[in-house]
């Protein structure tokens, strides 16, 4: 397959995850496998390019130190063939110098002489007007003063690797000491270089350099090691030429796909404000219209925020309303003080006009939190106490471990009380033990559907209610307080019916979309195989 067949392909797989970064990853690991231009027989060979540089670095030597030469195990094999014209060789083999960077503070005090630093090259760019000044001797400068087309390396920190190269005109400016400068010879291109430094081969040999130190870095003596396939100087104008034009592709690719989203995300928000102010019950067909593109977590919250609005189905006249379902669970938590199963609530504040979240639908009723529920704390129970038995145990998280007894004998929602599970909701079987991470809530199941509590609590997010403290906690004190819509008993049996439905059908989107996801990752990485294989 042919590159150009490759990017004429990129809709098939612009769904895999970096996509566009795995194409850049691609042009230069086949730049630097002879495959990304034609050999052509005028340019010649690299074998008397070495020896050019050979004779350039004996020049300067009489100078200036240069490299250390590195011989190429003669037993070892390549890590890939290469054209006939070109040869394999080492950095510091080909580097007319290998430098570590001028060790001094910077200066903001206005001097001739810029220190150039590892913070100050951003996306192999450099804004020099912000580039610090440095103090520094003039005889010292000469030693660390930047040329054109020097090739700057960070050697450490979360930068290593990274590689910048020195415009035509630079500030007068040296570099600091956590940089590297790689001089080039006049008979390599300094832009073929770079190429090279960009490479996945680069990346991969530093990586094994790299290993096993505390705090990754990479001296002037490894680099000199990485093993570099050079082309012909032809060939190496030739490709950096290619890399170029196949990156500006890149970038147009990267743009469309951006707007692309951006399009899509702004027709997704509309479509969501759409749903905010629609009638009851809402039109779903347009909600899951392929044209919206709305993610499935962004679905899930739209189907929650219309179910406890009541706008996912039509309300009924016939219905008892809500205002009963108050009366009756005000009667059932008086008999639980009066039977001292539970502690005399605080007093509520009163609902006003003011306070309404939105328009209430017919038959419903604005409460708060604590008139329709009570939480209390699960029971202490670590992982070394659980007997493995048939009983879920049941934390903030859900599940996590068996136990031979429980402490609940009937369905029962749980709230995460504690850390990062905080708010978190969980519906138990019948028989369950709830830990002491959790809260177990209480509430007449004669007028409040156990389902339908669970998706209004999940769309309420108890989360935003916790004490905002370095660790996460809720409590009743928070929570009772929340002001919410209470639908009648039999519409919450309508609302979770529908919800179950919808959250299937976005389960099955969510199922399609990984599947997609894949598709388009294998076909990907089928194509940059074809393309790389040796």
């Amino acid at each position: 397959m042919k590159l150009e067949t490759f990017f004429e392909k990129f809709d098939q797989f612009a769904d895999a995850p970096g996509a566009v970064a795995k194409m850049r990853e691609l042009v230069l690991q086949l730049a630097v496998q002879g495959k990304l231009v034609e050999q052509q027989r005028d340019d010649g060979s690299a074998k008397p390019l070495l020896a050019a540089i050979a004779s350039e670095r004996n020049e300067r030597a009489a100078r200036l130190r240069t490299p250390t030469q590195h011989d190429l195990d003669a037993c070892k094999e390549p890590a890939f063939p290469v054209p006939a014209s070109w040869s394999w060789t080492c950095l510091g083999n080909i580097a007319l110098q290998i430098q570590y960077g001028y060790t001094a503070s910077a200066d903001m005090a206005a001097t001739d002489i810029r220190m150039l630093r590892i913070t100050d090259i951003q996306n192999n760019q450099v804004d020099w007007a912000s580039v610090p000044g440095c103090q520094i001797e003039a005889e010292e400068a000469a030693k660390y003063l930047l040329s054109p087309n020097d090739i700057l390396i960070a050697r450490t920190g979360g930068t290593i690797g990274k590689s910048f190269i020195v415009p035509d005109a630079p500030v007068k400016s040296v570099f600091a000491s956590y940089l590297i400068r790689v001089v080039p010879p006049t008979s390599v291109s300094a832009r073929f270089l770079k190429t090279f430094l960009e490479s996945p081969f680069y990346w991969t040999q530093l990586r094994q350099m790299s290993a096993g130190t505390g705090q990754p870095n990479v001296n002037g003596q490894a680099l000199g090691r990485l093993e570099v396939p050079l082309p012909p100087l032809p060939e190496q104008k030739r490709i950096v030429a290619k890399v170029d034009e196949l990156m500006a592709l890149c970038d147009r690719l990267e743009a469309q796909q951006q707007s692309r989203e951006e399009q899509s995300s702004q027709l997704a928000r509309a479509s969501l404000a759409r749903f905010a102010t629609a009638p009851t019950p809402a039109n779903l067909n347009y909600l899951f219209h392929p044209s919206y593109n709305i993610s499935p977590a962004d679905l899930r919250k739209s189907i929650l925020t219309l179910a406890v609005q009541g706008k996912l189905v039509p309300q009924d006249p016939n219905d008892e309303p809500a205002q009963a379902i108050l009366r009756a669970t005000a009667e059932f938590f008086a008999r639980l003080v009066a039977s001292k199963k539970i502690s005399t609530p605080k007093p509520l504040p009163h609902i006003d006009e003011v306070d309404f979240p939105f328009p209430l639908p017919s038959g419903w009723v604005f409460c708060r939190l604590g008139q329709i529920i009570r939480i209390s704390s699960g029971d202490g129970l670590i992982a070394k106490e659980m007997n493995n038995g048939s009983i879920p145990v049941y934390g903030g998280n859900g599940v996590n471990g068996y136990h031979d007894k429980n402490n609940v004998s009937q369905r029962t929602l749980v709230i995460g009380r504690v850390g990062f599970y905080c708010g978190s909701i969980h519906v138990t079987p019948e028989k369950a033990w709830v830990t002491d991470n959790a809260f177990i809530t209480t509430f007449e199941e004669k007028c409040v559907d156990i389902e339908f509590l669970s998706w209004l609590l999940k769309a309420t997010d108890l989360r935003q209610r916790d004490n905002a403290t370095a660790q996460p906690v809720i409590s009743g004190g928070k929570v009772y307080p929340t002001i919410l819509a209470l639908p009648p008993l039999a519409e919450q049996h309508r609302i979770v019916a529908k919800v179950e439905q919808l959250m299937s059908l976005v389960d099955e989107l969510e199922t399609h979309l990984t599947t997609t996801h894949t598709t388009a990752q294998n076909l990907l990485s089928a194509l940059v195989a074809e393309l790389t294989r040796k």
